[in-house]
């Protein structure tokens, strides 16, 4: 299988946003309600983080199809890097499009200092990000009676 990000501007907003509500419409429908829902975010949210200097989005392009996105932010002050978030439509999950998406974000932005943050209730994301040598942090974030943030490094 070949994979390709192709980095986004401004004019793929419209793409990447329809895109992220596909992508993250079933996976999060517990977490309608709740504020870090990728699947509740505006297409100005979208358009507004392209504009960002250090923010990179990039449309994952596997064997030629349009397989979803990956945002990454890259700080040039020496913070660490952060996969926040990496999505794919449904009928392409489970067959490694998103470890290779990770592996080409490496690549571009450099292997090392990377932090992301994930729902500790979706657990099939946290094993995804942990096969792919994230290890969680001690740190923990309370947001509310149901959801808890974990932060991973790698």
């Amino acid at each position: 299988m070949n994979i390709q990000l192709i980095q986004a501007n401004l004019q793929d907003a419209e793409k990447i946003w329809r895109m992220q509500v596909q992508a993250f419409a079933e996976q999060y429908e517990r977490y309608q309600d709740h504020d870090t829902n990728p699947a509740n975010e505006s297409l100005e949210k979208v358009q507004d983080r392209l504009n960002q200097p250090d923010t990179y989005y990039y449309i994952i392009v596997a064997d030629g199809a349009e397989t979803g996105a990956i945002r990454v932010i890259d700080p040039k002050n020496g913070a660490s890097k952060r996969i926040s978030p990496l999505f794919l439509l449904p009928e392409y999950r489970g067959i490694g499009i998103g470890s290779a998406a990770i592996l080409a974000a490496e690549i571009i932005h450099g292997s090392e200092n990377w932090t992301l943050s994930m729902i500790l209730q979706e657990t099939d994301n946290c094993r995804f990000y942990e096969k792919n040598g994230y290890q969680k942090t001690d740190k923990q974030k309370k947001l509310n009676d149901q959801t808890t943030l974990a932060f991973y490094r790698k």
